[in-house]
């Protein structure tokens, strides 16, 4: 009996198919760089509280999502759910929200 074989980038591209599947509503890669201070400030913070880097960073998205979701009216929920169907800031939008501080208004360089 012949084991198929497969190469290694084939077996990865399977194993990133099957993550889209995985637990209750799959999974989406976010592949993205941070600057220095802020990669060592998330690898301090997981350590910290010992829970994994992917781990912290969930509970801190979950978290202000939570925030803003408690304090929007039914309208502005509209927009912030459509906010996903609108392209990226990086490809020219600036941050938006009322909420948002000036300092915390992220515009692209």
């Amino acid at each position: 009996m012949k084991k198929d074989v497969t190469t290694a980038a084939e077996r990865q591209a399977a194993y990133r198919k099957r993550r889209c599947e995985a637990g209750e509503n799959g999974e989406r890669r976010i592949n993205l760089w941070v600057s220095t201070g802020a990669s060592l400030a998330v690898q301090r913070l997981a350590s910290r509280y010992c829970v994994t880097k992917r781990e912290l960073i969930e509970r801190l998205v979950v978290a202000e999502e939570k925030k803003i979701l408690s304090g929007i009216s039914s309208d502005e929920l509209d927009v912030y759910l459509e906010a996903g169907e609108r392209p990226l800031r990086s490809n020219g939008q600036k941050a938006r929200g009322k909420n948002m501080k000036k300092e915390e208004n992220i515009e692209s360089s």
